[in-house]
C-alpha cells in the first residue's frame, strides 16, 4: 500500500526520487512519523516536496490516496479533555510494562481504537489498555508503544485528511493563472536588457557591497554603480472577441501590469482578431476607424522590440491559409495570414506567444490545426505563471 502512494505522487506530476523516497522510509523507521496521519502528511511534505509550487498538487494527491482513513483527530471533545492534562511521572511497573508490548497492523489497531471509544467513560493515565497518557497503551499520547496511534499532543482539531483537502497552497501552483502581480513579477525580469550608462554613480551595488564588506574581514565597505536605465521596448499583440472573449478579464490584467510597469522604455500596444493581416488595430473592437498598416508598424518598429502575442490560435483554416479567408473584418486580405505570421516573426529578433488555453488541451481543442501550425512558428508557452516564465526566459536569450 506504502509504494503505492509513491507512485500516486508521480502520477499527480510530483518529482519525487527514490533518494528521497528512502529518506522518507527511513524517517519512519526512526519514529518520526509519530504513528500519525497528520505527522505522516506534514513529514512527506517537508522530505518529497521540494517547492511550495507543488504543495497543492501534493495535497491533491494525498487526499486523494487517504481519503476515507479515520484518524485520531475524530476523537470525541471529552477524550480530548483528558488526554490535555500534564502527564503523571511513570509508575514503577513501567519497564515491567515494556517488555509486554504486543504489536497489531494498523486495521486492527483501528478496530481497537473504535471499541476503546464506545467502552471508555473516564480519563486514564499510565495504563496499557485505555486512551490515555503515559503508559504502554497503543491509544494516547506521552508514553511508549512504537506501535500505536499518537492521539493529542499536536494537531487535534484537522486530520491530516482535512489539512490536505483545504488546498491553502493553491494560489502557488506555477500552472495556475495569473493575476496582475504576477505579470508585474514576471515583467520585472525583463529588466535584464536595460543598461547602465555614463553617469555618476548613485546607486548602491547590494551584491558588491556584501562581497567587498566579507572581503574587508566585516567592516562595512559600500559599493556603489550607475543606475540601470530602461531600454526594453515591448510589442503586445492581443486577439480579441470571438472565442478569446471568455479569457477578456486575463488579459486586461496582462495589459494593466505592462501598462503600469515602470520596466520599459517603450511599451507599443496592438490588437488583431484571430490572426493578422495587414492592418492591426489600436482598439480591441478591431474596427476600420482603430486601424493601423502592419507594415507602418515593421518599418517604424525595430527589431530589438521584444514581441509578446496573446491568443487561443484557433480559428478556421481558411483565415490563416487564404487570401480573402479572413473573418471579422473590414477589407479584404489579399494575401493569407500565416504570410503575415511569417513575417512579423521574420523581422522582430524575439518574439513568443502566449496561449490561454491549456496546454494538455492543444492538440484536441476545436482549432488544433490551426494552433499547430501557428506553434511551428513562434515559440508558444501557456498563460500560466509556469508558462510566462518560460515566455520571459526566452526573450532573453539569443534568438
Amino acid at each position: 500500500m506504502f509504494i503505492d502512494f509513491f507512485f500516486l505522487l508521480r502520477e499527480r506530476g510530483l518529482k519525487v526520487s527514490l533518494n528521497e523516497w528512502m529518506a522518507l522510509t527511513d524517517a519512519l523507521n526512526r519514529g518520526l512519523g509519530q504513528s500519525s496521519l497528520t505527522a505522516f502528511y506534514y513529514l512527506c511534505r517537508a522530505i518529497l516536496i521540494k517547492t511550495e509550487a507543488d504543495y497543492d498538487k501534493f495535497d491533491l494527491a494525498f487526499a486523494e490516496f487517504f481519503n476515507g482513513i479515520k484518524t485520531p483527530e475524530e476523537i470525541p471533545d471529552e477524550v480530548w479533555e483528558w488526554l490535555d492534562k500534564e502527564l503523571k511521572e511513570p509508575s514503577e511497573a513501567f519497564e515491567q510494562a515494556l517488555s509486554r508490548i504486543q504489536k497489531y497492523d494498523f486495521d486492527e489497531l483501528q478496530k481497537m481504537l473504535e471499541e476503546r471509544l464506545k467502552e471508555q467513560h473516564s480519563e486514564h493515565n499510565g495504563g496499557g489498555y485505555w486512551i490515555g497518557t503515559g503508559g504502554t497503551s497503543p491509544f494516547g499520547h506521552g508514553g511508549y508503544n512504537p506501535a500505536g496511534i499518537r492521539i493529542g499532543g499536536e494537531s487535534r482539531h484537522r486530520s491530516a485528511v482535512q489539512v490536505a483537502g483545504e488546498r491553502n497552497f493553491r494560489d502557488f501552483r506555477e500552472d495556475n493563472t495569473l493575476d496582475i502581480r504576477n505579470f508585474q513579477m514576471a515583467f520585472r525580469k525583463l529588466r535584464q536588457f536595460s543598461s547602465r550608462n555614463d553617469g555618476p554613480k548613485t546607486e548602491l551595488d547590494i551584491d558588491a557591497t556584501i562581497k567587498e564588506t566579507s572581503d574587508n574581514a566585516g567592516m562595512l565597505n559600500l559599493v556603489f554603480d550607475r543606475p540601470r536605465k530602461n531600454t526594453v521596448k515591448v510589442l503586445l499583440l492581443f486577439d480579441s472577441a470571438g472565442s478569446m472573449s471568455i479569457y477578456s478579464r486575463l488579459c486586461s490584467q496582462l495589459f494593466q501590469a505592462a501598462y503600469q510597469s515602470n520596466h520599459f522604455k517603450d511599451l507599443q500596444v496592438f490588437y488583431f482578431h484571430n490572426c493578422f493581416y495587414q492592418e492591426l488595430f489600436t482598439d480591441p473592437s478591431c474596427r476600420r476607424s482603430s486601424s493601423i498598416d502592419t507594415n507602418w508598424i515593421l518599418r517604424n518598429l525595430s527589431s530589438e522590440y521584444k514581441v509578446i502575442i496573446v491568443g487561443d490560435g484557433t480559428m478556421a483554416p481558411s483565415e490563416l491559409l487564404r487570401t480573402g479567408g479572413a473573418s471579422y473584418r473590414v477589407s479584404y486580405n489579399p494575401e493569407p495570414g500565416i504570410v503575415w505570421l511569417k513575417r512579423v516573426k521574420d523581422h522582430f529578433t524575439h518574439t513568443v506567444w502566449l496561449n490561454p488555453i491549456k496546454k494538455g488541451n492543444w492538440d484536441y481543442v476545436y482549432g488544433s490545426q490551426t494552433l499547430s501550425l501557428i506553434r511551428q512558428i513562434y515559440p508558444m508557452y501557456e498563460l500560466t505563471l509556469e508558462g510566462l516564465d518560460g515566455a520571459i526566459k526566452k526573450l532573453l536569450v539569443n534568438r
